[in-house]
């Protein structure tokens, strides 16, 4: 094999485990920075992290049962602006948009009846001009109270 085949195959190979490592770097993220914050509440062992650039939104699906004390925490990296977060019903009504509560990164809740709730997370856009916007690991967690 030639060199520049060499040189092809493994950039090539690099280039396929990236996403593979910076999804490492993530969970790591979520595990050292995140995880704190959830405290009293128990964590429920799911690490949800992802890499996300300014003006991306992501979403999960998660079921919540009556009855039970939940925390929702929601946290980026520091070089990205406030991370919105807004959980939303299976009726698409909105129960929690932290936007309207100062970016609060948690929220505490209680739920009447066992349901699934969507959780979606957004990055937003700076306001002042930028030639690159700026990515970083955003991590949802969630933990509950025995």
């Amino acid at each position: 094999m030639t060199k520049k085949g060499l040189l092809f195959i493994s950039l090539f190979a690099f280039m396929l485990m990236l996403p593979v490592a910076m999804h490492g770097q993530c969970k790591q993220f979520a595990k050292k920075i995140c995880k704190v914050g959830l405290h009293p509440y128990q964590h429920d062992g799911n690490y949800h992290a992802a890499l996300l650039i300014e003006g991306e939104e992501a979403e999960l699906y998660k079921t919540f049962y009556s009855d039970t004390d939940y925390r929702i925490g929601v946290c980026g990296a520091s070089n990205l602006s406030d991370i919105e977060f807004k959980v939303v019903d299976s009726n698409g009504k909105v129960l929690y948009d932290n936007s309207l509560k100062d970016f609060e990164w948690k929220w505490d809740f209680k739920l009447e009846s066992s349901q699934q709730l969507k959780i979606v997370v957004r990055v937003p856009v700076p306001d002042a001009q930028v030639e690159e916007p700026s990515e970083g690991c955003v991590a949802i967690m969630f933990g509950f109270l025995d």
